[in-house]
């Protein structure tokens, strides 16, 4: 089983910063893709950023130019650094693992709150 905590999330005004990051724990038995979704209110979940150690990194559209995502390999964690936020970026935001051997995990979530 592979255990997931994110951290970072929290309150924060229009054109603020925030940094998330998830650490993966447990039975690893090879990391494929990290990423980052989000899920507002009455919405579907949705993708914001990937990262793949074969075919780099994928962002969401709205999200581009503004967030980065980075991966440290060595310790199993995925950071998701966002900048310019804006109010439509407000949901909660969930880590999400891939595994080559077939597993997919998600993390508990965190609430991002981007006020006006």
């Amino acid at each position: 089983q592979v255990q997931l905590v994110e951290s970072g999330g929290g309150l924060v005004q229009a054109g603020g910063s925030l940094r998330l990051s998830c650490a993966a724990s447990g039975s690893i038995s090879g990391i494929m893709t990290m990423g980052w979704y989000r899920q507002a209110p009455e919405k579907q979940r949705e993708l914001v950023a990937t990262i793949n150690t074969a075919v780099g990194t994928n962002y969401a559209d709205s999200v581009k130019g503004r967030f980065t995502i980075s991966r440290d390999n060595a310790k199993n964690t995925v950071t998701l650094q966002m900048n310019s936020l804006k109010p439509e970026d407000t949901a909660v935001y969930y880590c999400r693992v891939l595994t080559y051997s077939g597993g997919a995990y998600w993390g508990q979530g965190t609430q991002v709150t981007v006020s006006s």
